[in-house]
């Protein structure tokens, strides 16, 4: 029971502390970026990319390879056809015959020979017969049972550039991810300020609609008294009670539209989306701007860009790709090694042993005749080369048109602030006198109605004056590749 209680008093103070946590506009980014599933996939692509980068290397490397191979056949390869083997099997006893009259004419003429011709012509048929029989069996191939293996070398010497080619091509290709991926943080980063300071806005116009609907409360309460008093009529009521329920339904959508853009938030954040969280600069009355400067130097902006950057590698690639293009119909030349072993060996007959040698040579692929297949697609390649040039070209030139009118839209943002904070003031000082007449008796209550109303739009218009300044400051950074 201690155990259960103590392990709840511990939840709730872990809920306590989560309720009371912060989140700065920082540490937001930083949640965003951690958590983005679309720049950990962007970072798995430079992953990708850079073994794909080192793959490429090892085609300047000698490329070794074993094979191996066992073959049953059904049956074994002959030397001798059947007649020379039944020939050389009876050798022997097909000359036993013409031997024999031999003998007995030797015994004829020399009959002191005659017991060592009989010792031979008996022997002699037998030995020749034993002896073809040998000559048969070592003709044999055994080749029914056939086992062969070999060790390969390949060292490229020429392959018409395609090898070069390629590892500059994966070598761009790397940093072509890591420059997507850069362009990817920047959009996170512009993504989480704007959620970020529109919640700031939002909060500050729930408070700004809190005090709106106070004030009409307590002129409605006014109004109310005055009303018992004979000073004020109905109608004057409704009319102030229609505002109060205008303020609310105004409150009420506010909060929507606040917890909404917290969720939001949560969402970008990859936290859950009922986290109750708040932001460091909720209590700012007056949301502090930075000014910007927007003299800039369109280069810098060439240099920062990561979309520039990212055409300016594909760019490159296509250019290589020309030359792995050509490569593919240029001569190529390769260094050969192997050494080979098979069962049954011919290096000393046939033997079922097992028995290799080595071999070293060059090979030439040199394409003679492709009706200009070769011509063409490298003509291809070369079109496809120019579009990249193209858009790099067209995206300087949207480039340089975004920056000049992020800059027109920082300068006519300051000058809205400016006027609504004129606005603010001239609202603030017109309520302050309606209120004051209204208490004496000598502005209308519609008066204070209208003062009231021009107030919360004076005010409602200064947030977003504020607002509308630090996104276009946002926008201009992210323009010129300086958002970080």
């Amino acid at each position: 029971m201690k155990k259960l209680f103590l392990l709840t008093i511990l939840l709730h103070l872990t809920f306590i502390v989560k309720a009371q946590t912060s989140l700065s506009l920082d540490s937001c980014r930083a949640l965003a970026l951690t958590n983005n599933k679309d720049l950990l996939i962007s970072h798995e692509k430079i992953n990708a990319a850079h073994y794909q980068r080192k793959a490429a290397f090892t085609n300047y490397l000698p490329n070794f390879s074993a094979t191996g191979a066992y073959m049953r056949n059904q049956k074994e390869f002959s030397l001798l056809n059947n007649d020379q083997k039944a020939a050389l099997s009876g050798l022997g006893s097909n000359l036993a015959g013409p031997i024999g009259q031999a003998a007995a004419g030797i015994i004829a003429t020399y009959p002191e020979l005659a017991p060592l011709i009989s010792s031979l012509s008996g022997s002699l048929p037998a030995a020749l017969d034993q002896a073809g029989n040998s000559l048969v069996d070592a003709l044999r191939t055994d080749t029914r049972n056939v086992y062969a293996g070999a060790i390969t070398l390949t060292q490229p010497l020429y392959m018409g550039g395609k090898i070069r080619a390629y590892n500059k091509i994966t070598k761009y290709a790397e940093e072509l991810a890591r420059q997507q991926h850069n362009g990817g943080m920047q959009e996170v980063i512009m993504s989480t300020d704007q959620v970020y300071w529109q919640v700031i806005s939002l909060v500050n116009k729930k408070k700004l609609a809190e005090g709106y609907l106070k004030l009409l409360q307590q002129l409605d309460s006014d109004v109310e008294k005055m009303i018992a008093e004979g000073v004020a009529t109905k109608a004057d009521g409704l009319s102030v009670r229609v505002k109060v329920n205008e303020a609310e339904m105004t409150l009420t959508k506010v909060e929507d539209g606040l917890s909404l853009a917290r969720m939001l938030l949560c969402q970008l954040c990859g936290l859950d989306l009922s986290s109750p969280i708040t932001l460091a600069d909720e209590n700012m009355e007056n949301i502090p701007l930075i000014p910007t400067d927007t003299h800039f130097d369109l280069s810098t902006a060439y240099e920062n860009r990561p979309e520039i950057r990212s055409l300016e590698l594909a760019t490159q690639i296509y250019k290589q790709k020309v030359n792995v293009t050509r490569a593919e119909h240029l001569p190529s030349i390769a260094l050969m090694g192997n050494y080979m072993v098979t069962n049954p060996s011919v290096f000393n007959s046939f033997e079922n042993k097992f028995k290799g040698m080595w071999n070293v040579g060059v090979m030439v692929q040199l394409p003679i005749w492709h009706w200009g297949e070769g011509i063409y697609k490298t003509k291809a390649a070369k079109a496809e080369a120019r579009i990249a040039q193209y858009q790099l070209q067209d995206a300087r030139e949207k480039i340089e048109l975004q920056v000049n009118q992020a800059a027109f839209k920082v300068n006519e943002a300051g000058k809205k602030l400016v006027m609504a904070s004129k606005n603010m003031e001239k609202a603030e000082e017109n309520l302050r006198y309606a209120t004051l007449g209204f208490r004496e008796g000598v502005i209308a209550t519609s008066n204070v109605l209208e003062a009231q109303t021009a107030w919360l739009s004076a005010q409602s218009e200064k947030i977003d004056a504020q607002i509308d300044v630090k996104l276009t400051e946002i926008y201009l950074k992210k323009s010129l590749g300086t958002l970080q």
